[in-house]
């Protein structure tokens, strides 16, 4: 505790007695301690206050501290930052690259994605060999690959191997390597063999063999695979670490429970920006034009549904010019049948994202669905015959038979369309699904205006039978 006697206390710590540990951080660095000294007392800190830190210190301070610390420290700091390019900058090329080596290969990556151009290749022709392998490897798969996400900080230990040389070996790789919590067994032609947890490999006795602690169906993927396929599987497994293998069956890299949260938040990301009507998830920091790309496709479809729906208006026209009160209410039934397929929409999805549904789940989720969209229909629709009629009555002048004539359409086209769009939210997706496509595509914006569609011609049809043909109104 002697090693806080000295700080001062932040406004937060006396407010709530939570220790400030950047405000600690600060204070620190302003004692001039001697370097041993100060270094020993960074290592109480995690590495995320230290480079919270970062932005707070002039750039001679944060030189002094990366050579207080080491290049491994250093660079367990610099996955935590958000703008890690301006702190590279400040660093000579082979110093950068002496930090980035210390990285796992998919830390080391995402730094130096965030450089420009020639500083990247600069830094990455200064990496070491082994360093510059495993980047390699990782890069060579495809965004929306396993092999993309995987880190090559595991352990592997042979199946030949007694508990006492298998523990020796993981005591080995543990100096370059601290993914140790699951290790991963290999036959002696390197081919994957199964994993068991450290715990076990401690807990066994010596002259246990490795096999029988061995766990042989234990979990892997391919690393060739798509995130998006096996997104599922990901979220089922709560192990610490999962193996990857290329198609000879060899352990190349590992998923780590980490990157698995990564890999689930960014998928959902993705399907949140499909729900919006983008092909992909955006950020603050992309450019413009990269923006533009990614929305202009859907707005370009959805313009070309949205003319076919105006065509579709336009031949009613005869119907808008005798009955011209009947547009006053379209855009209520537009809206609602545009809300009410909305809502069933993203059930669908979130049921079907997180369930491998049977065909008599299917059937289930779309009678529920239909019985919800029915209820709701039925609800609004008396509510908008009765709230119609009073404002026909009151503020247009019609006669009661009128007014309760034109609610009585709106109510029904209502009901219908809410009803109609529900089941369409459901179906859609469900489809999709079927025919092997993202569900998620199946968006808000597309899923409405195809409603938009069947809501206008329900409408103005039943108002062509019922008003004109069967009431014989006439404006």
């Amino acid at each position: 505790m002697e090693e806080n006697e000295n700080l001062t206390p932040a406004p937060a710590e006396q407010d709530t007695g939570k220790r400030d540990y950047k405000q600690e951080l600060l204070d620190l660095l302003k004692q001039n301690l001697p370097d041993e000294e100060l270094k020993e007392k960074l290592s109480d800190y995690h590495e995320s206050d230290i480079a919270e830190i970062l932005p707070d210190i002039t750039k001679e301070e944060r030189l002094k501290l990366y050579r207080i610390l080491g290049n491994e420290a250093v660079s367990e700091i610099f996955t935590y930052l958000d703008d890690v390019e301006d702190f590279i900058s400040e660093l000579d090329s082979e110093k950068a690259a002496d930090i980035i080596e210390e990285m796992d290969a998919d830390d080391a990556i995402e730094v130096l994605d965030e450089l420009e151009e020639d500083k990247r290749s600069e830094i990455f022709d200064l990496l070491d060999e082994d360093a510059a392998k495993d980047i390699e490897l990782i890069e060579k798969y495809d965004d929306d690959q396993i092999g993309s996400r995987m880190t090559t900080n595991f352990v592997t230990v042979k199946i030949s191997m007694s508990v006492k040389q298998a523990m020796k070996s993981v005591i080995d790789q543990a100096a370059d390597n601290d993914n140790i919590s699951t290790v991963y067994v290999v036959n002696d032609d390197d081919t994957y063999a199964g994993a068991f947890s450290l715990r076990d490999l401690v807990v066994a006795r010596s002259s246990t063999p490795l096999d029988d602690i061995t766990v042989s169906a234990y979990p892997y993927f391919y690393a060739d695979e798509k995130v998006s396929q096996c997104i599922e599987e990901l979220k089922d497994y709560s192990e610490d670490s999962l193996p990857v293998l290329n198609r000879d069956n060899k352990v190349i890299g590992a998923i780590t429970s980490s990157e698995l949260v990564d890999v689930v938040d960014q998928e959902f990301g993705d399907d949140y920006a499909k729900l919006a009507g983008l092909t992909h998830e955006e950020d603050l920091q992309e450019p413009v034009f990269k923006s533009v790309t990614k929305r202009l496709p859907w707005l370009i479809l959805l313009m070309g549904l949205g003319l076919v729906v105006s065509s579709l208006i336009g031949s009613f026209e005869y119907v808008i010019k005798v009955l011209p009160l009947l547009v006053s209410f379209q855009s209520l039934i537009l809206d609602m049948s545009g809300n009410g397929g909305t809502q069933s929409l993203a059930v669908t999805i979130r049921v079907i994202s997180n369930n491998t549904l049977e065909a008599k789940e299917v059937w289930r989720l779309i009678f529920k669905e239909a019985r919800v969209g029915l209820v709701n229909g039925l609800i609004l629709g008396v509510f908008a015959t009765i709230l119609c009629t009073l404002y026909i009555l009151v503020l247009k002048k019609l006669a009661f038979i009128v007014a309760l004539a034109y609610a009585g359409c709106i109510g029904v086209s209502l009901m219908l369309a809410i009803f109609l769009s529900s089941l369409g939210g459901t179906l859609i997706p469900l489809l999709f699904k079927k025919i092997k496509i993202d569900p998620a595509v199946a968006s808000g914006p597309l899923i409405t205006t195809i409603n938009d569609l069947v809501a206008a011609t329900l409408y103005y049809t039943l108002a062509n039978v019922f008003l004109i043909g069967v009431m014989g109104i006439v404006g």
